[in-house]
């Protein structure tokens, strides 16, 4: 089961109410999918009992209004991958007060007066957004060079190029050249550090596979969160036998179908918006304590990316295996970093991308589940600082404050 699983499954489960015909076509895609569901509805079914539709509308729109989540910008630009497909990307760039002077040895070590800072490359999830690391851009911001962008057809980039023209799934391949392209344009000189988490990690994995030669003249620190390095066929998605068997054989010819009914699909997922936040809630977060805040900030995301983008993605994960280009980052620093009780990547799959390199650092976060950096962002943010800490990122000198409160201001 790949990680694109859990939007997967919640788009269809959202759009099988949504269509009868399609319904009785899908039977068993719809009892599949109902396995998965049947927790998140059971929880819905008892709040609707205590809880009008209203007022949990009211709830929604106040959470949306309080929540500073997704509100950081920085100095946006834009890169375009081979085929065209437009990137968005924004940069946070070093605050000169907050930055501590270069010392003279480290002018000669970079071999130059005035060195190109390091840069640190953020690459998201699917389904996700930028504005995903939003704890940790707050806490690094004026602190180091940061580089936040969309992946193609995800927040504020362009649909893909090549799937809406030519009709194209999107590979992981596809993806670590749109990261190289993105580089070349928001920070084309200087060292780097790329921090990944889940699609994104793979995306970084991609990079390296394509461009070794990026990865050892420039990379000082990588960073692996909640990710695969393949083998995502094998992930049982906490389902029973059953069901996992009956969701891998239907899902992807049920998403093709519904990734040409976009519309009607849409229509489908906000009239089922309850249930889809109880499916994405249960697969997100493991902790019973999330912000109901951060818990919507994430549901937003997810239900931003439109059905035939979902549909998209699919197939690229079932084909992911980039285990063997793990070997280029075995002469730098890397932290690999995963929730104990995600079902979506689990953590044994970052277990066994530590076990490859064993001079990584393997933290592995209880109580947290796919989203991690936004379940337990102080833990991430102290093991990414330290992180750039060892790289020479960030001088030991240097104060991370916090990891983006409520009380951060947009830039």
């Amino acid at each position: 089961m790949s990680e694109s699983s859990v939007e997967a499954v919640a788009a269809v489960a959202s759009a099988t109410g949504a269509a009868a015909n399609w319904r009785r076509a899908t039977g068993i895609a719809g009892a599949a999918i109902g396995v998965i569901a049947a927790g998140a509805a059971a929880g819905v079914a008892i709040e609707r009992m205590t809880v009008g539709r209203g007022m949990r509308q009211k709830a929604r729109l106040a959470l949306d209004s309080a929540g500073p989540y997704g509100s950081l910008r920085g100095t946006p630009g834009k890169a375009y991958s081979d085929d065209g497909t437009e990137l968005y990307y924004e940069v946070d760039d070093i605050d000169p007060e907050a930055a501590p002077a270069l010392t003279p040895r480290r002018r000669r070590l970079f071999g130059r007066k005035a060195p190109a800072p390091v840069t640190v490359v953020f690459s998201h999830g699917y389904c996700l957004s930028q504005d995903s690391w939003h704890f940790q851009r707050a806490a690094l911001r004026g602190v180091v060079r940061t580089v936040h962008w969309d992946q193609r057809s995800h927040g504020r980039s362009g649909r893909g190029v090549a799937q809406t023209e030519e009709g194209k799934h999107v590979d992981i391949e596809q993806l670590g050249r749109d990261l190289k392209a993105v580089i070349d344009a928001a920070a084309p000189e200087g060292p780097l550090v790329l921090v990944g988490h889940s699609m994104g990690g793979m995306t970084v994995m991609a990079l390296a596979d394509q461009y070794p030669e990026l990865i050892r003249d420039r990379v000082v620190a990588t960073a692996f969160v909640g990710t695969s390095s393949g083998k995502l066929g094998e992930v049982n998605f906490g389902l029973p036998v059953a069901g996992v068997n009956a969701v891998r054989r239907v899902l992807p010819g049920v998403l093709k179908v519904l990734g040409q009914r976009a519309e009607l699909v849409e229509k489908g997922r906000r009239a089922t918006a309850d249930l889809f936040a109880g499916i994405i809630k249960r697969y997100s977060f493991s902790s019973r304590d999330v912000d109901p805040a951060v818990a919507r900030f994430a549901e937003r995301m997810i239900e931003g990316t439109p059905i035939d983008v979902v549909a998209e993605f699919y197939p690229a994960f079932a084909d992911h295996d980039k285990t063997e280009a793990l070997a280029l980052f075995e002469d730098m620093p890397v932290l690999v970093l995963a929730g104990v009780g995600d079902l979506v990547t689990p953590s044994e799959h970052s277990e066994a991308i530590a076990d490859l390199l064993p001079d990584a650092e393997l933290v592995l976060v209880p109580d947290a589940g796919h989203l991690v950096m936004l379940e337990h962002p102080e833990v991430v943010t102290d093991r990414l600082a330290d992180l750039l800490t060892r790289a020479g990122a960030v001088p030991a000198g240097a104060t991370v404050i916090g990891y983006g409160s409520s009380t951060a201001q947009p830039g």
